[in-house]
């Protein structure tokens, strides 16, 4: 049997069914990016979401899509953070059993989150990927329903929700940068922002330490990396070998592709809790490091900027700020 494709049509359903799960988040103008660039930026504030980042957008879609059977069952996850907390977001409005698999290292603050959300946590392998290989046999063991966090049509439409929102508040938006991990986010807002032939320009963002998409991408097929510690935590880890989604999507969607350094993130998140007093994390704040680090080649017309994340430890962001 043929996998399903995911469309445009696909996230504007998915826009509909999760507006009780999700916030409309607001798009914020940077007067300080916009003269940095030369064009009006603004910043698409996902790290307002109740969850603090984007991805309670795909976990709402695919949860809400899920059988009565899949429901009283359960689901699980793989996740650094972000997603775990989500999906224990989604299963408690929903009364689902969750649970998450998370590797060792993960961020206290988001750790402590997920818990007190009701999601039973199983930290489990030294990288995400053992995590994932250890999530996967526990939800054929145990029977739950697998929430992958970016290989699955139904969390790719979910996360290209938010790109749907870009283009309906700004409709003359010309480039938009977008955080990559594992790519469902870039796929998503990819399939909104180039449907109808547009000819908006798309790029992606990722940290230098093991940025797995990227070289994957620069090879033609999903690769393996020895994962790195880096301040974009949000965004390690591998895309599946077998991979099935959000590969194919980044090769057809995505314009161009950078990456910033840890110090450059840490700049970043610096100057935007100065400039405009947000908390941003080092994963969603890739895309302002790209502006401030003259990464951007060019930029066709009003640029967003998609600041993926805030679930950023505080002392580390204070520190951060107090060295600089």
């Amino acid at each position: 049997m043929s996998k399903p494709e995911v469309t445009e049509r696909d996230v504007l359903q998915a826009s509909e069914r999760i507006a009780t799960l999700a916030v409309r988040t607001p798009l914020l103008e940077s007067r300080g990016l916009s003269e940095t660039l030369g064009v009006p930026v603004y910043l698409k504030l996902e790290s307002l979401q109740e969850t603090g980042s984007f991805k309670v957008r795909g976990a709402a879609n695919k949860m809400l899509s899920l059988s009565p059977q899949e429901k009283e069952t359960g689901v699980i996850t793989i996740s650094t953070g972000n997603h775990g907390r989500a999906v224990a977001y989604v299963a408690g409005r929903l009364g689902i059993r969750a649970v998450v698999c998370i590797p060792e290292g993960t961020a206290v603050n988001k750790i402590q989150a997920i818990r007190g959300l009701g999601a039973e946590i199983m930290v489990t392998g030294d990288t995400y990927d053992e995590a994932e290989e250890r999530a996967f046999q526990l939800a054929a063991e145990r029977g739950l329903t697998m929430i992958n966090p970016y290989d699955d049509p139904l969390v790719i439409a979910g996360q290209g929700t938010a790109g749907l929102e870009i283009i309906q508040d700004l409709p003359e938006v010309g480039t938009v940068l977008v955080p990559v991990g594992g790519g469902g986010l870039i796929a998503g807002i990819g399939l909104a922002l180039k449907a109808g032939g547009g000819k908006r320009r798309l790029v992606g963002v990722s940290m230098d330490r093991a940025p797995v998409m990227y070289h994957s991408l620069k090879a033609g097929h999903p690769i393996t990396m020895e994962q790195e510690e880096t301040l974009a935590d949000a965004l390690v880890g591998g895309i599946g070998a077998d991979n099935q989604y959000s590969f194919a999507l980044a090769q057809r969607l995505i314009d161009d592709f950078v990456l910033v350094s840890d110090e450059e993130i840490a700049k970043a998140m610096v100057c935007t809790l100065r400039e405009h007093h947000l908390v941003v994390e080092g994963g969603g704040a890739v895309g302002i490091a790209a502006l401030l680090g003259g990464k951007l080649s060019h930029a066709e017309g009003s640029t967003v900027v998609v600041v993926s994340g805030g679930n950023v430890d505080l002392p580390l962001l204070l520190e951060l700020a107090e060295g600089r």
